[in-house]
């Protein structure tokens, strides 16, 4: 009952706990729920005022009478108060519970000592190291006390002291089980949060990802159907602006679909369209003939990157060739630009992210020769991967 790191105060106002377990407790929540409760485990106070009964009369009794509904009161204030982390409050009524519990001595003798079983719940929500000292010593004196003090009787009072213990115990419990379904709800507000979270970075990356190498290809196309205009080759043009409004309605539904998180991306399909856009762009090309070669889990992935890379090409390098090569394992993406795309962008974040689910490495480096991007990922990593990285990462 006393380890901190397993019995933390639930009324103590260091520690987070109370605000979240007042606002989400049903039982204590408010009105008249939080006198409920205890207000039924007073009836055990009959044990007292049997006591005033036997051992007062006239005034006495009455005062002795008067002792247990302050008592009761306080009782139950003190346990509102601790709930409401109001801890001043509450330490003022737990006081008075224990000076009412001696003043009472004097008008109801030993059945006075029933008070301790209820300042036992007082202690082990209030207290921490010292609450197995506190309610031992209320347990003793309990025991001991009418066989020490001339006229209250004979013999050592086991039951008392035994419910003080048990009572004790089952508060210790009762709290533990509050606090931990506070932390387990707070657990899983976390996961809720952390999943929000996660879904809200993977529709941004696949956003840029998707508009990004598209409406550079939208770009690149309109403008070379301008130029074909202005030079009168209007049936090359419309061909270019028909490519333009295909591409723009693929665009759309690729969005919606990045959105659900149903989005696909293919090797193959990035590798088509990356010559479509890159003869567009007046890039010469050195693409592969075919991308068998790639091992099949790794296809989504090195998509991705064939779609970055071409659209950094287009966008950043001013470059005049390009070249991809591909092995079972690796992509690589190099052109002879000015290197202008080697920075850290939301694109080139986003691509280390999803390659690192995969356990592979980026390597993005710029020099005087142009600008190389190259994807390696072990041959272990995909199989040991928990999450893939394609879209829905």
């Amino acid at each position: 009952m006393t380890s901190e790191s397993e019995n933390q105060n639930p009324f103590d106002t260091a520690d987070p706990v109370p605000e979240r377990m007042t606002a989400r407790s049903g039982l204590w929540a408010g009105g008249w729920r939080r006198w409920a409760f205890p207000g039924l485990w007073l009836v055990y106070l009959a044990q007292t005022a049997g006591g005033v009964h036997e051992h007062s009369t006239g005034a006495a009794a009455i005062t002795g009478y008067v002792i247990i509904g302050v008592f009761a009161g306080c009782y139950l204030a003190a346990i509102a108060s601790g709930w409401q982390a109001r801890m001043r409050r509450f330490w003022w009524l737990y006081s008075a519970t224990l000076v009412l519990t001696g003043v009472e001595t004097i008008f109801a003798h030993a059945d006075a000592f029933v008070f301790f079983v209820y300042i036992a719940v007082l202690t082990v929500a209030a207290m921490r190291q010292w609450a197995v000292p506190a309610i031992a010593a209320m347990a003793l004196l309990t025991l001991l006390a009418p066989q020490l003090v001339p006229g209250w009787g004979h013999g050592l009072d086991y039951s008392g002291a035994l419910a003080i213990a048990l009572v004790g115990l089952a508060m210790y419990g009762f709290f533990t089980v509050i606090k931990s379904n506070v932390q387990l709800a707070d657990a899983r507000a976390e996961v809720a949060r952390l999943a929000a979270e996660n879904e809200r970075s993977r529709i941004a990356r696949d956003l840029h990802d998707l508009l990004g190498h598209s409406l550079t290809t939208i770009t690149v196309k309109a403008g070379l159907a301008r130029r074909l205009g202005e030079r009168g080759e209007n049936a090359r043009a419309l061909t270019e602006i028909s490519e333009v409004e295909q591409l723009s309605r693929r665009t759309l539904g690729d969005v919606r679909a990045a959105v659900a998180g149903h989005r696909e991306v293919t090797l193959a399909g990035e590798v088509a369209t990356s010559r479509e856009v890159l003869r567009a762009a007046g890039i010469n090309a050195e693409l592969p003939g075919a991308v068998d070669i790639v091992a099949p889990e790794l296809s989504e992935l090195f998509g991705w990157v064939v779609r970055e890379g071409i659209t950094n090409v287009v966008r950043h390098s001013r470059g005049t060739r390009v070249r991809i090569k591909l092995t079972r394992r690796s992509v690589e993406i190099a052109d002879d630009g000015r290197g202008g795309a080697a920075g850290a962008g939301n694109g080139l974040t986003g691509l280390r992210e999803r390659v690192f689910a995969y356990g592979g490495t980026l390597t993005a480096s710029a020099g005087p020769a142009g600008f190389r991007l190259c994807v390696e990922v072990p041959v272990d990593s995909v199989l040991s991967s928990a999450a893939p990285a394609g879209p829905r990462a």
